[in-house]
């Protein structure tokens, strides 16, 4: 069962799960006819994987161009087809892993392209697990590394199944081409990356600056909670800056001002977690707006902009609590 998250705004009842919190991270780079969308149940064995028959690509052949490929030639493999044709030296790939790709699909018999991610020039973060992505990326990609670039040909037990997806016009008879562009892996041990900065403010909180996945720590200063939205680098990335209607995938950890007892982490859940800044509390939406990719940041949340005088319930925040976050952002998706 999903783990219910603090972050989104307090309502009457409680907590409400964080869509796409930990084990669904489609984003808005996500389409109908993306790999992730209405996946076929899976055969309960594995795939058998085979280097072919795979169609040729033809054009825009190196690793982050947008490629064009040859239709498929005779009658497909039944089995999961994969070849890395741009082996990368990067990090490896495991199942549950966050990728974030760039990929075009098409039909084997036609040559149509059904969708592309190259034209939206916004890489789709994903996880590779069941039920948030079709098997034959799940399978396909495990074990690659970040750098490469994958061809595969899926059959339909192995992408939409017999039901197909008639609004991308794919047929349950359809067997799938897909080339993947592999650009990042994200997991439970990824950290921000960048440069520190000087954490001069001796009214903040001091937050760490180890990059090693695990939680850093925050040393909360014995003074008074500021009454204003503090928001500053820890660690400053060079990705393109958070806007207000992203969705982004983070490690974090938050503690409460006045103890400095954490209340939630994403560190001690040995997960990630994946969100739209238009559904968490307005301190994270405004604090994170316009903050970089690769990024550490402190926020520091004054109750008017958390939970105010109503803390979910069980969480053990107070009321009028004033939080007090360290967010690594790792992707926008």
């Amino acid at each position: 069962m999903r783990r219910r998250s603090l972050l989104l705004a307090a309502v009457p009842a409680g907590l409400v799960t964080l869509a796409g919190c930990g084990d669904d991270s489609s984003g808005k780079a996500d389409t109908s006819s993306s790999p992730s969308s209405s996946a076929a149940s899976s055969p309960s064995a594995p795939p058998k994987i085979v280097e072919g028959p795979l169609p040729a690509i033809t054009a825009g052949t190196k690793f982050g161009e947008k490629p064009t490929v040859a239709k498929g030639n005779g009658s497909p493999s039944k089995d999961l087809a994969v070849k890395t044709v741009i082996a990368g030296g990067g990090r490896t790939v495991a199942e549950n892993d966050y990728i974030q790709a760039d990929y075009l699909g098409q039909i084997w018999d036609t040559a149509k392209v059904f969708d592309n991610s190259y034209d939206r020039k916004t890489p789709l973060v994903i996880r590779l697990a069941q039920g948030s992505i079709i098997d034959g990326w799940r399978y396909a990609l495990q074990g690659k590394k970040t750098g490469s670039r994958v061809l595969m040909a899926v059959p339909p037990a192995w992408g939409y199944g017999t039901q197909g997806n008639a609004q991308a016009g794919i047929k349950g008879t359809d067997t799938l081409v897909f080339v993947v562009d592999i650009k990042n892996t994200f997991n439970a041990k990824s950290s921000a990356r960048g440069k520190a900065v000087a954490q001069n403010d001796a009214a903040l909180p001091k937050v760490g600056t180890n990059t090693d996945g695990k939680a850093p720590s925050i040393e909360v200063p014995k003074t008074k909670a500021p009454t204003a939205l503090a928001a500053t680098y820890v660690i400053e990335g060079d990705g393109a800056p958070v806007t207000a209607d992203s969705t982004v995938l983070v490690q974090y950890k938050g503690v409460l001002w006045d103890s400095g007892k954490e209340f939630d982490s994403t560190y001690g859940r040995s997960d990630l977690a994946s969100f739209s800044l238009q559904q968490v509390v307005k301190g994270w939406a405004q604090g994170l707006t316009g903050k970089k990719v690769g990024s550490r940041v402190l926020v520091v949340v004054p109750p008017k902009l958390g939970y105010g005088d109503n803390p979910p319930a069980g969480s053990g925040i107070q009321k009028d609590s004033t939080l007090v976050f360290s967010v690594d952002i790792l992707a926008k998706m």
